[in-house]
């Protein structure tokens, strides 16, 4: 079967590597050779991380990548981290280990469904949160993180009605901190609303001197017990730089593999915040974060596939709102 024929039916390339292979001297020879920049997210396999040139949050490693001469950017996340790459580098190729590996918050906003909601509120400005599809940034007005979400709805007129897409949760944190009334998405990450209040409960006891950090992406329920509520880079300098010795993270437990080699040497115990008995970890896993490995990740050098590509009218018009975003927070 041919390359592009796996591609397009199995959604990454499926060319068996030989056992004697050498997966992590061949990554770092193709990279060289094909001067290309492997990206990779926090909530990715451990052994990833330890491969890439950048690990980060999605437009964080985007934006590492549009500054760098790579030609080829390898994207190690999900499926919109790898659109959101190309948006800013259309001039380098973009290619992700599993074309499959998609994301249950971008996938919760249709991009038809979501215009004809649009559409039912023409005075109001869509604010759109970066972990949604290229099409859902292209019918927005202004891009946000996690991290700069309050300040950039802050720096609005207080009188500028808002629609809020797609993370209902995130949404409605942002109105608290801010004060505004906006409209609600209604979409969700199955990773931060899977977390158990049961069992962090019973978590909280074991431990009760453990400071409890948080993703706003996480139900209020969640949100109105954490000590600490910020984006996984936030998330990841709290515990790093504060003087405390246990830490309950309520966020995708990929994220604890940096976070402890950060704190090797102080004893901090980090510990990942229970999920419900649907999920099949201890912990909160993103199982689209799970589908990149060190094999696949090989093959996406070898073969350069599968390839992200964004079309042209879309691309520009996404770029417009997270161009936005990147000028209103120039000064934060």
């Amino acid at each position: 079967m041919e390359i592009l024929e796996q591609v397009q039916k199995y959604g990454y390339v499926r060319e068996a590597v030989a056992p004697e292979v050498d997966l992590v001297a061949e990554i770092n020879r193709l990279r060289k050779e094909k001067n290309a920049v492997i990206l990779a997210h926090y909530y990715v396999d451990g052994a990833i991380q330890d491969l890439a040139d950048y690990i980060g949050d999605s437009l964080g490693l985007s934006q590492q990548a549009a500054a760098t001469p790579a030609d080829m950017i390898v994207f190690c996340g999900v499926h919109f981290m790898g659109e959101t790459a190309k948006i800013l580098s259309p001039e380098k190729k973009v290619v992700i280990p599993d074309l499959n590996a998609g994301c249950s918050l971008a996938d919760s906003a249709p991009a038809d469904k979501f215009a004809a909601f649009k559409a039912q509120y023409p005075d109001h400005l869509v604010l759109s949160y970066i972990n949604c599809s290229a099409e859902i940034k292209a019918l927005s007005d202004i891009i946000v993180t996690s991290s700069n979400a309050v300040k950039i709805v802050e720096q609005l007129p207080k009188d500028q009605k808002i629609i809020f897409a797609p993370d209902a949760n995130l949404g409605r944190y942002v109105a608290k901190k801010t004060g505004r009334d906006m409209v609600l998405w209604d979409g969700a990450c199955i990773v931060h609303v899977d977390i158990s209040e049961a069992k962090l409960k019973a978590l909280r006891e074991k431990y009760p001197n453990a400071l409890l950090v948080a993703h706003p992406e996480c139900k209020d329920n969640i949100l109105l017990q954490a000590d600490f509520v910020g984006s996984t880079t936030a998330i990841l300098k709290f515990v790093a730089e504060t003087p405390h010795d246990e830490f309950i993270v309520a966020t995708e437990a990929g994220i604890l593999h940096k976070m402890k080699q950060a704190a090797a040497g102080t004893g901090k115990k980090i510990i990942p915040a229970p999920a419900t008995e649907n999920n099949t970890c201890a912990c909160s896993e993103c199982p689209y974060m799970k589908m990149n490995t060190v094999e696949k990740l090989y093959n996406a050098l070898l073969y350069e596939q599968p390839e992200i590509t964004v079309p042209e009218d879309i691309r520009l018009k996404a770029y417009e709102s997270v161009n936005r975003m990147l000028e209103m927070s120039k000064n934060l």
